[in-house]
């Protein structure tokens, strides 16, 4: 259920209905828009329905979703949820560009990557220390030194940074060296990790589960939210189907139900979706068009010798044209790009 407050309600009214759904042995999280306060309820449904809640002081409406995901829910918010990293404000009203190493291997490799990216005009960093392999002999990623490369990118480029979080007992020291922590696809149901980085108070990635319906992927999300965090940007990275010929199957219909579904920003990484280099920026380009709030695109300055995912990565000398493509679908759809002058000023330039 959602409780809809007044305009004029005050803080005494919206703690009087926290009260009342606390007293039932409910849970009640407040979302402060511009306009007015929304109060999601998290319990038992039909005992909310008994409590005089739509005659208190405050009360407009009182709504019953028929959906199993409250917080995350597009009717849980008045307005849809913008996520400021940095200088950049990460939401339904601009697009944001996220590149970077998808592994960080080598101190010269991440930072040529990053130099790369900050020139291209791209807007976040991303660059793993931690990777989830399929083969326990793959590379595993260089844990707390490649964190600490990561922050000295994220020190030379002026750019805000993503990186993956594998172990809730990873959570504080991730969370100390990135902007932005990821959930990959593996540990999309990994319920405990989800509840450890919904503790956090800095936005979360949420990639989609290798095969993974939609309303999993939200109540996975939901699990995030209801440990107070909505922070939340969900990654649509393409889902396990019988197609053979790429890496997985990119659903971008996933995308204009998102944004019917939730108030929450949805993003697409192209990369890991079809797992080879020539289809990323055609991917790319139609994320845009289909309205995703940002893209996420592996880049390496030697492809062909990456420990990691070389085959989907594209170069430093490429990733420049394909930025410049996307800025032009965008501004085809009326979809301004964030400035990424932003991130120019934050590095002090």
């Amino acid at each position: 259920m959602v409780v809809v407050m007044s305009p004029k309600a005050t803080d005494q009214d919206v703690a009087r209905v926290v009260e009342v759904v606390e007293d039932a042995g409910g849970e009640a999280f407040v979302s402060r828009g511009k306009t007015r306060t929304i109060i999601g309820l998290v319990g038992d449904t039909e005992r909310f329905m008994a409590l005089p809640i739509p005659g208190m002081p405050g009360v407009e409406s009182v709504m019953r979703i028929g959906k199993p995901y409250k917080l995350v829910a597009r009717e849980a918010r008045a307005e849809t949820t913008k996520i400021r990293v940095g200088n950049i404000a990460l939401g339904r009203d601009t697009f944001a560009v996220i590149a970077g190493p998808c592994a960080i291997e080598t101190e010269d490799q991440a930072m040529t990557a990053a130099r790369a990216v900050k020139a291209a005009g791209a807007h976040i960093l991303r660059g793993d220390a931690y990777k989830h392999r399929t083969s326990p002999y793959a590379f595993q990623g260089l844990a707390k030194r490649g964190l600490e490369i990561l922050a000295g990118m994220r020190q030379e480029t002026g750019m805000p940074t993503v990186t993956e979080v594998m172990n809730t007992a990873d959570v504080e020291l991730v969370a100390s060296y990135s902007d932005i922590l990821r959930v990959g696809a593996r540990n999309m149901q990994n319920f405990e990790l989800l509840k450890e980085v919904g503790k956090l108070h800095q936005p979360v990635m949420l990639k989609r589960g290798l095969s993974s319906t939609i309303e999993e992927w939200l109540m996975a999300a939901e699990y995030i939210a209801n440990q107070g965090n909505e922070e939340i940007i969900l990654c649509e990275r393409g889902i396990r189907t019988y197609e053979t010929m790429t890496r997985n199957t990119l659903d971008l219909s996933a995308v204009p139900l998102v944004h019917n579904l939730s108030h929450l920003p949805i993003i697409v990484d192209p990369s890991h979706a079809s797992g080879r280099r020539e289809l990323v920026g055609p991917l790319a380009r139609a994320a845009v068009a289909v309205g995703a709030d940002g893209v996420m695109m592996d880049v390496h300055p030697r492809p062909e010798a990456a420990l990691c995912d070389g085959p989907q990565a594209i170069t430093c000398d490429e990733i420049g044209d394909l930025i410049a493509d996307i800025v032009s679908v965008a501004k085809a759809i009326g979809k301004p790009l964030a400035d990424p002058k932003q991130n120019l000023a934050a590095a002090g330039e």
